[in-house]
């Protein structure tokens, strides 16, 4: 490679030689190099391939505002220079950190119809607030005398994260191999995608049957008293961004209630308005007994998350606070005064640019645009969302209904060619989906740019797709 002719190589190369990726194959790393980005504004980032391209990813579903909002850095900055860090240990607290939970359970309360919602526990990732929900119940049935029920319920494809409860939890085969995941007492569910994974003929409503009988007989077999919780996101995002069929959490809900098992709702990407509404909890009319949050929450700015417990649970930890003591669990950084007034300022913005409707309005576009753009390709099985939470799913075959194997990459291959037109997209490691899930701050014009994009990818991928749907016949 002439380095001259490639002003980034010399990084390219520290790169290579300095850093253990997330989530990525260190062969082709090797063989390839790192994609570079740079410079950020709005919806448009400068791409690795010297020209400026559409983020419809939001870089991990999280960049709710947009880049470069000079009022989140000047939150920032403020706050540095106030009290740049201190921790909440042994009692310890700072305003930001009481503002922003105040501010959640606000939200809640107001938004989201879920009054009994009543404490926040602050970390750094949405992966640490599954691990913390994971350790809270596990310690709130030891407090309320029922040591046994342990396990916990999860559906694959979901995605709650890479640490290690978290990872398990997780129902995404790849994020398991050669990490000894998932850990024991964890038990996966049917994922609840009906274009993929119904029979022949099943009509939704009785594929939720099955989904739900299926809950019924494993909460009858492993023992109610042994279950602990289910965790679920109202939308499975990483799975594919998977629509639940419908009443499907509802009826999820009160099997829960009635075996006494807790449902945690992992929030982590609906969180914060990608839905066209606050949260999915009530987007979905949902009650849970703990909610993760993450990403939305500071828009990516800085890192942060929430663990939020109903007062039933939190009436158990202060009861038995005298005779057990201290609740041993916290991070260095939680509730750190920094991310907590992003966060504060990251949310009146929204409040003040009514970004949760411009989601719902601009996701409705979204999916309009996509099947008028992209329904009738032939390599196209389903166009799918929720808000600004959007899918295209691949099949080799529609009018059979035959799916791609998915060491072929077709999605990946799709996504390669977009990112040449100027649009970003994530191909996704579950089933063959590529998804759509921009800023929420995106106008009608942006998204027309970035779906012409995609479609001229699709077109430019094609003859790369008959070949592999040939090798599937």
């Amino acid at each position: 490679m002439d380095q001259q002719a490639n002003p980034n190589y010399a990084l390219a190369e520290l790169d290579k030689q300095t850093m253990l990726h997330p989530v990525t194959s260190i062969a082709a790393l090797e063989a390839d190099g790192p994609q570079m980005f740079g410079k950020a504004s709005g919806v448009r980032i400068a791409g690795p391939l010297g020209h400026d391209v559409i983020d419809f990813g939001a870089g991990l579903w999280c960049v709710n505002v947009g880049y470069g909002r000079q009022e989140l850095a000047d939150a920032a900055a403020s706050a540095m220079r106030d009290l740049s860090y201190y921790h909440l240990f042994g009692g310890a607290s700072n305003e930001p950190a009481v503002r922003l939970a105040d501010e959640i359970l606000t939200l809640f309360h107001e938004q989201a119809g879920a009054g009994h919602l009543s404490k926040v526990f602050f970390g750094t990732s949405g992966s640490d607030a599954n691990d913390t929900a994971y350790k809270l119940v596990r310690y709130y049935n030891n407090l309320r005398g029922k040591p046994e029920k342990k396990k916990f319920l999860a559906r694959a494809g979901a995605y709650h994260g890479l640490t290690y409860a978290a990872g398990g939890l997780t129902g995404i085969p790849a994020y398991h191999k050669a990490f000894d995941l998932p850990q024991e007492g964890v038990h996966h569910l049917t994922c609840p995608h009906h274009f993929r994974f119904a029979d022949a003929g099943e009509t939704e409503d009785n594929f939720c049957d099955r989904l739900i009988a299926e809950l019924e007989r494993t909460i009858e077999h492993e023992g109610a008293e042994t279950i602990a919780a289910m965790i679920a996101e109202p939308i499975m995002g990483t799975g594919g961004v998977l629509i639940p069929p419908r009443r499907y959490l509802e009826r999820v809900q009160a099997l829960l209630r009635k075996n006494d098992i807790l449902f945690i709702a992992d929030e982590v990407i609906t969180g914060f308005g990608r839905l066209g509404s606050w949260f999915g909890t009530g987007h979905y009319g949902l009650r849970p007994d703990i909610v993760t949050l993450a990403k939305g929450v500071t828009s990516a700015y800085f890192p942060l998350s929430a663990t939020v417990i109903s007062e039933d649970i939190f009436e158990t930890l202060r009861d038995a606070s005298a005779e057990h003591g201290p609740v041993m669990h916290g991070f260095t950084y939680s509730g750190h005064p920094v991310g907590c007034s992003v966060a504060l300022e990251n949310l009146a913005l929204m409040k003040r640019e009514n970004i949760v409707a411009n989601a719902a309005e601009m996701g409705d576009h979204l999916l309009r645009r996509l099947r008028e753009k992209a329904g009738d390709h032939p390599f196209v099985g389903d166009i799918r969302g929720e808000g600004l939470m959007a899918a295209v799913e691949f099949v080799a075959d529609k009018a059979e209904r035959r799916f791609f194997r998915l060491p072929q990459g077709a999605h990946r291959v799709v996504a390669r060619h977009c990112l040449q037109q100027g649009v970003a997209m994530r191909p996704l490691p579950f089933i063959e989906v590529v998804s759509f899930s921009p800023p929420l701050s995106i106008n009608p014009a942006e998204i027309d740019e970035g779906v012409d994009a995609f479609v001229r990818g699709l077109e430019a991928a094609t003859p790369e797709l008959v070949k592999l749907a040939a090798d599937v016949a």
